[in-house]
């Protein structure tokens, strides 16, 4: 679909629910969703099936895509369901967004950093490394004009429109099987560990494997990697990643603030009714929101019984493992904006907003959280 159709598209949409007695500007209050259905009784019935990179034990990243199809299906009255299915199941879990842009089907929830070979502007949609964290992520989205140059840019190259519905905030540094003292000990360490930041960990000497998150454990245990990240406490603990890795590491610096999307071909976004559209742009706001607060709730307990029962070794990053790796992620960046031009066009905008964003939470947010962990 070319970018004035998709434009045009969204401004249909937005027309339709005004005739509804809806608003025109931003998210669609929910209850004012509700009324659009309930007033137009020729709404058809819809059925989709979605794709997701989960595990479906997990009741956190999984649980959130649920929460997805259950919001839409509470603010549609039933009329439009989504079912999500855990990975493998519809597709590979490092496939939901070739499927997706396919057609075969209709709505995926991923993390774009896994298509990074399909280019880099997917970096954009999770995050980069030593980037914005969830709140500054949410700000740059919603309000930096972020999230309306990401789905120009999806629209054009993959035919998808995709929307943040989840975020993990700022990761772990993620399970090794030995202890980390130098930039030196990374040569030659097999760790699992997408997108730009394994790009970077190969500047540093660590052989980079892709492997889904169902596929991580067994390696830890077999061998094949030494070193895997994942997201946090809450959900490596589910993930059982202590009963075979003993040291584990913090900060995620390629994961700050790691969004996790909705993404729906665009071809059967555009036959939705818009009242259908609205509802899943708002149970994707609104899942964005729960899940950050569900790891935030749930990390600190879980951090706890890792270290107090799991024999869980927890370690920061040596100093010069940090320099070195913001360092090889600067000189990754400046090489990719000179080889793709929309890469260094999205990366000149992000990059103004996060300095300034970073600056005024260095002030504010920052001064607050020393003081309150001093007088601790």
């Amino acid at each position: 679909m070319e970018r004035r159709q998709f434009l045009g598209l969204a401004a249909t949409s937005a027309a339709a629910l005004s005739i509804a007695g809806c608003e025109q500007a931003g998210i669609i209050p929910p209850a004012q969703v509700e009324r659009a259905v309930a007033e137009d009784a020729s709404l058809p019935n819809i059925e989709w099936q979605m794709a997701t990179s989960w595990p479906a034990n997990l009741d956190s990243i999984f649980w959130s895509a649920q929460l997805v199809a259950d919001r839409v299906a509470a603010l549609t009255d039933g009329k439009f369901t989504i079912l999500p299915r855990a990975a493998g199941e519809l597709a590979p879990p490092l496939e939901v967004l070739n499927v997706v842009e396919k057609g075969t089907v209709p709505i995926g929830h991923t993390v774009s950093h896994y298509y990074a070979n399909r280019g880099a502007i997917t970096a954009f949609g999770s995050g980069l490394p030593f980037g914005l964290t969830a709140r500054q992520q949410n700000a740059w989205l919603y309000e930096g004009g972020g999230l309306d140059i990401l789905h120009e840019a999806y629209a054009d190259q993959f035919n998808i429109i995709q929307f943040p519905a989840g975020n993990s905030g700022v990761q772990m540094g993620g399970w090794f099987n030995k202890e980390i003292n130098s930039v030196a000990d990374l040569a030659g360490l097999k760790m699992r560990i997408p997108g730009f930041a394994g790009q970077v960990m190969e500047r540093l000497g660590v052989a980079v494997q892709l492997l889904s998150g169902g596929e991580i454990f067994q390696a830890l245990q077999n061998g094949a990697i030494d070193a895997a990240e994942w997201v946090g406490p809450y959900e490596d603990e589910q993930m059982n990643f202590h009963t075979v890795a003993s040291f584990y590491y913090y900060p995620g610096w390629w994961d700050p603030g790691s969004s996790v999307e909705i993404q729906i071909n665009l071809d059967e976004w555009s036959n939705l009714p818009p009242q259908y559209r609205e509802a899943l742009k708002s149970a994707a706001y609104e899942a964005n929101l729960m899940l950050m607060a569900r790891f935030d709730a749930r990390n600190p307990a879980a951090l706890n019984r890792l270290i107090d029962t799991g024999g869980v070794t927890l370690l920061p990053f040596p100093d010069d493992v940090m320099k070195a790796a913001e360092e090889a992620a600067s000189e990754l960046f400046v090489e990719t904006a000179a080889a793709d031009p929309e890469f260094a066009s999205i990366f000149k905008e992000w990059s103004a907003f996060r300095d300034a964003i970073q600056a005024w939470h260095g002030l504010a947010e920052r001064g607050y959280l020393q003081y309150v962990g001093r007088s601790r």
